[in-house]
């Protein structure tokens, strides 16, 4: 504990990234960690974290936190306060894609999520945590920010997302698009500018970003790009210190709203 608080002393920048013991969250935290910063690893089970943390080395360190929880984001919050006393970078990475019958293929997650048929208990659950969840520690962890010569959050979104792309008759996701996942990173990238808008007075920058097709735990690993080169773009905008705010990328680069 003592080494972490004197990170702060020397200006080691800090990082918390929810979801961070595994996929996507694992590879920015792990990047974080091997450009200098000290990084607080969320984990929803605090085991899981540890060993994230562990094998990440240097200045990584499991923090539990469930962004449905409120009790684990204060407790959060408080911690990084205490040994820290500030946070210069939030990843909201943590996201689930679907929470209903398990062991579904990705086909059959896609269709129980249409539109017309889609059950509401699912659709709230994933809402929870992509949605939900993101404003609650974003809120949480903005004294903190606050306390930062150049803060960010960068949320971990989706170009299934993107209406301006699902709306184009010719989008091969077109049909992918549905009311429990997809339409949940549309509302988080409309809570990503909420935020951008309101706090670029104060100089905290707020973006989103899109790791593309990843194979990960979110689509029973049935994605196309390995999560190594899905982590790419994220983990990009997790380090660009100099980069504008309120933008939404992706592998492609600048991704339409």
């Amino acid at each position: 504990m003592e080494n972490q608080i004197r990170s702060s002393a020397n200006n080691q920048l800090v990082a918390l990234v929810t979801g961070a013991n595994q996929g996507v969250g694992f590879q920015i935290a792990k990047a974080l960690a091997a450009n200098g910063y000290t990084v607080y690893v969320g984990s929803r089970n605090q085991s899981n974290g540890e060993k994230a943390a562990a094998e990440i080395g240097g200045n990584a360190y499991a923090i539990q936190l469930d962004v449905t929880l409120k009790a684990t984001i204060d407790a959060a919050a408080e911690r990084i306060e205490k040994e820290q006393g500030r946070l210069d970078l939030l990843v909201n990475n943590a996201g689930i894609s679907h929470a209903g019958k398990p062991g579904r293929t990705l086909e059959e997650i896609m269709e129980d999520g249409r539109a017309t048929t889609a059950s509401l208990e699912e659709i709230r659950t994933v809402w929870e945590t992509n949605v939900f969840g993101v404003i609650a520690v974003s809120q949480a962890m903005l004294p903190l920010l606050r306390k930062s010569a150049a803060a960010r959050i960068v949320n971990v979104s989706s170009v299934l997302g993107s209406l301006t792309w699902i709306a184009d008759p010719t989008c091969w996701a077109r049909d992918h698009f549905n009311v429990v996942y997809a339409a949940s990173k549309t509302a988080l990238n409309a809570v990503t500018l909420a935020f951008a808008i309101e706090l670029e007075k104060e100089n905290i920058k707020v973006n989103a970003t899109s790791p593309g097709f990843t194979a990960t735990a979110l689509n029973n690993f049935q994605g196309t790009d390995s999560v190594e080169v899905g982590s790419r773009e994220p983990i990009r905008v997790a380090l660009d210190t100099d980069g504008p705010t309120a933008s939404f990328t992706g592998p492609d680069g600048p991704s339409p709203w």
